[in-house]
Formats: structure tokens, C-alpha cells, sequence
């Protein structure tokens, strides 16, 4: 202890040109000693020189690290410039990452054909509801010089239509292109037509498609806007449509995926799903339909883009209850999640890809017409969970809510292919009044705590 007291000991030890340094003299009592500790802080010399004393920092390959302010070493510059590098280095793999895949699009886009709408000159609508008027709307802005007709049953929005240039039935604040005509005559609406888009509810096409068999060319290809389940047989529209036509080669296609009537009119962004087992009928049909606004992808899986569209109107009747009982999101949450688990359960039964449920078809249609109060069924579903009977319901509207009629199709199914549907069957019982809201929902949250699949 009396040698770490002699500077000059310290100095005798450190053989050095260096100056002897001074000392400051701290002394730490500690309890446990009867003495003190005493601990030397050397006073950096004024000039300091390289040295080859073996303790002194200056001895070492690399130069002492830099008191920080709270006593601890500095970062070197390199450290202190890492995350902006880090930062610049991902904002560029980002832009890299942007920019090819803009290149891929302008190259696809360069090799895209277009003579389908070149070729086309006449489509023909089937029906002058919201979604009918809206893909009018949207195929006569394709092409000025497209005809397209609409055949409606309704000889006051036929006028409408053709007078005043609007559906005043379901968009009075939205102008049609000059090139939309409608007719209630069934062949002048299909003469020469090369295209027809079907948007006659489904519980009503077997009986109108009928009646117009002999004005339709049996190459003319059919593109199916209408989503169901026909009540009495099942049937989809894939099957009802070359049944009622007496034609089982009748060209078909498929048309679904999240999209508002209303947000079509206003074109909005939104991206739909042809689905055919005819590569080359859907490819022409994504030529006729996309546009800058209108995204279409193409699918062979008609059976899944079909179950999906038709047993999600039942789910949204479901999710409609839960608003309008008020049971919070994390109802509703587990609600959809439940339903979307039944819808693809039948679905891959029936033959349907289980990429297709996950699909701007499935997913994508469930969400939006789950949680979005433009939703007709959803509607219906919160004006029952509110208290107001069906049949007041059904009464005050001016559109078909498919999935009130689906329901008890949807049931059947899932009789015929042996799966479990609890939320669904909830909703067909309900609709039957043959179970209250709340009574539903207490019996579902006491079914068996089960494994997820």
C-alpha cells in the first residue's frame, strides 16, 4: 500500500521519456478497511508523445476510446453514421424493387392485346338494376363507338335511360354514356350481339332466360354478374344459365370479386375475377372489361369464385346481426373469421381451390360486403339484430338482398356434402323465424370448445 503512495516507485516501474505525471489523490473509505483506500488518477500531460512504457495508454495499437458525457466510450464515426446508412441502403432496395416492377408493367402492357374490344361492336346487359347500369356505364366508356344495350322489364326506366341518360331508379345524379341504349324487346336487345352480360337476380333467371332462349345465339358468350344459389335445386349460375338456355356448350363466364355498383359509377379504383374453363374466353373477357380503373384477373376455378360469391351474402346477413345487437368487434371479428372458415369447408367439398376462398372472390367480396353499410345483405342483417322483422325488411327495399334467399339453399348443401356450418345455419334459421338473434348467439358461444382447422 505504501508503494502505490510514491510517485516515484510508479515512475522507476515505467521506463519512459515522458515527464513524470502528476497525481490526484482521492481517498475512498470503505467499512471494511481500518484504512483507506487510496486511488491514483494520473493528469494527461500537456504534450503527450509516444512512449514505450508498457502500462501507459499510449502503448496501445489503437487509441484509447473518447469519454462520452455519461462517462462511457464514444461511438466511432463509422457507428455513428450506421443507421443513416442503413436507412439509405433500404430506401434503395425499396426504390430497386419499385422500379422493376413499373418496368414489368410497361412491358407487359406494350404486349397486350386489345383486338377483342376492337372486334367488339354490340354488348347487351341483362337487367337494369345498380350493378347491371354500372358494368353498362363502364363497358360504353371503352369504346365510343360500342352499342350497348340494356334490356329491363321496366318501360319507366327504359325511358329514363333513353331520354335523360340515367337510371333514375338507382343513379338519378349519374349521367350514361350517349352510347347506352335500353329496350324491353328481348331480340332487338340481343340481334348481332357479341358479348352479354347476365344481372337478372338468380332466383329469377331460370324463368327470364326461358323466355329469350330463341333470340340468343348459342355461341354468344354469357358473363354472369348474378351471385346465388337457385332455392329449389341448388343450381349456380354456371349451371342454371345452359339448363335454361337448353344449350349445355353456351359460352360461360363468371364476373365477381369486391365491387360497389356505386363505386363503379364513380370509377373508383377496383379490381374483379373472370373465371371460366376457357383460358381463351376469359383472356378476351379481361380484354373487354379492364381498364385503368378496372382490374380483372382471370381464374379456371368457376365452382370456388361461384360458392364464394353466393355464400357470402349469407355470412354478411351474419355480420349485419352482430352491429346491429351491438356486440362489439371482437364479435365480429371472430364471426366473419368462423364464417369464412364454413364458406371454405364446402367450398374445397364442392371441388373449389382453397387459394380462390383466400381470393379477391372470397376474401376480398367477404370483407366488403361484411363491413361496409353499402352492403345490401349486411343491411338486412343489422335491421334484424335491431329488432325489425323480414318482412318489413324486405319490404322497404328496392333491391333483391340474395342472401335471403341463399341461406336456406346454403343449408342444403351442407346437408348434401356432410360439413358442419354453424354461423350460416344460424342465419338460415334465423331468416326462417325459427330463432331469435340472441337465442343464436347464445347457443353459438356454447358450442364445444373444438381444435382450430
Amino acid at each position: 500500500m505504501a508503494a502505490l503512495l510514491e510517485p516515484a516507485l510508479f515512475n522507476g516501474f515505467c521506463a519512459t521519456s515522458n515527464p513524470s505525471p502528476s497525481f490526484n489523490v482521492r481517498r475512498t473509505p470503505l467499512k471494511w478497511h481500518s484504512r483507506p483506500i487510496v486511488i491514483l488518477q494520473p493528469h494527461p500531460p500537456p504534450n503527450p508523445i509516444s512512449t514505450s512504457c508498457c502500462c501507459s495508454p499510449e502503448s496501445s495499437t489503437s487509441p484509447p476510446p473518447i469519454p462520452a458525457e455519461d462517462g462511457g466510450p464514444q461511438p466511432s464515426a463509422s457507428e455513428t453514421n450506421a443507421p443513416a446508412d442503413r436507412a439509405r441502403d433500404r430506401r434503395k432496395a425499396v426504390r430497386v424493387a419499385w422500379e422493376k416492377l413499373v418496368r414489368w408493367s410497361r412491358s407487359w402492357r406494350s404486349k397486350a392485346k386489345t383486338d377483342v374490344l376492337e372486334r367488339t361492336n354490340k354488348v347487351v346487359v341483362l337487367g337494369g338494376g345498380s350493378f347491371g347500369t354500372a358494368m353498362a356505364a363502364h363497358i360504353a366508356s371503352r369504346k365510343a363507338q360500342m352499342e350497348v344495350h340494356m334490356l329491363v322489364r321496366d318501360p319507366v326506366v327504359c325511358r329514363s335511360i333513353n331520354d335523360n341518360h340515367c337510371n333514375h331508379k338507382y343513379f338519378p345524379d349519374h349521367e350514361l354514356p350517349k352510347n347506352v341504349v335500353a329496350t324491353t324487346d328481348a331480340q332487338t336487345a340481343l340481334l348481332k350481339a357479341d358479348y352479354c352480360l347476365h344481372a337478372v337476380p338468380v332466383q329469377f333467371s331460370s324463368a327470364f332466360l326461358e323466355g329469350i332462349a330463341s333470340y340468343v345465339d348459342p355461341a354468344l358468350p354469357f358473363i354472369s354478374l348474378s351471385k346465388g344459389l337457385e332455392l329449389n335445386t341448388l343450381r349456380m349460375m354456371s349451371q342454371i344459365i345452359p339448363r335454361a338456355l337448353r344449350n349445355p356448350r353456351q359460352p360461360f363466364i363468371a364476373l365477381s370479386g369486391p365491387s360497389f355498383a356505386l363505386e363503379l359509377m364513380n370509377k373508383l379504383p377496383t379490381a374483379m375475377v373472370v373465371a371460366t374453363k376457357d383460358k381463351k374466353l376469359a383472356n378476351a373477357a379481361q380484354q373487354l372489361l379492364a381498364s385503368s380503373y378496372l382490374r380483372i384477373n382471370t381464374s379456371s376455378d368457376v365452382t370456388g369464385v361461384e360458392i364464394a360469391g353466393a355464400l357470402k351474402n349469407v355470412l354478411a346477413i351474419a355480420a349485419g346481426i352482430v352491429d346491429g345487437m351491438h356486440l362489439g368487434n371482437n364479435s365480429m371479428a371472430a364471426l366473419v373469421a368462423q364464417g369464412c372458415s364454413e364458406i371454405r369447408w364446402l367450398a374445397t367439398k364442392m371441388g373449389a381451390k382453397p387459394t380462390t376462398i383466400t381470393g379477391l372472390s372470397g376474401t376480398g367480396d367477404i370483407m366488403l360486403t361484411c363491413f361496409v353499410n353499402l352492403s345490401r345483405n349486411r343491411t338486412v342483417g343489422v335491421r334484424l339484430g335491431s329488432g325489425e322483422k323480414l318482412e318489413d325488411i324486405l319490404g322497404s327495399m328496392n333491391q333483391v338482398a340474395e342472401g335471403v334467399s341463399t341461406a336456406g339453399a346454403v343449408i342444403a348443401l351442407a346437408q348434401k356434402y356432410n360439413v358442419k356450418m354453424p354461423v350460416l345455419t344460424a342465419v338460415a334459421r334465423i331468416i326462417d323465424n325459427e330463432l331469435t338473434p340472441k337465442k343464436a348467439v347464445y347457443e353459438l358461444m356454447n358450442l364445444p370448445q373444438v381444435e382450430e382447422v
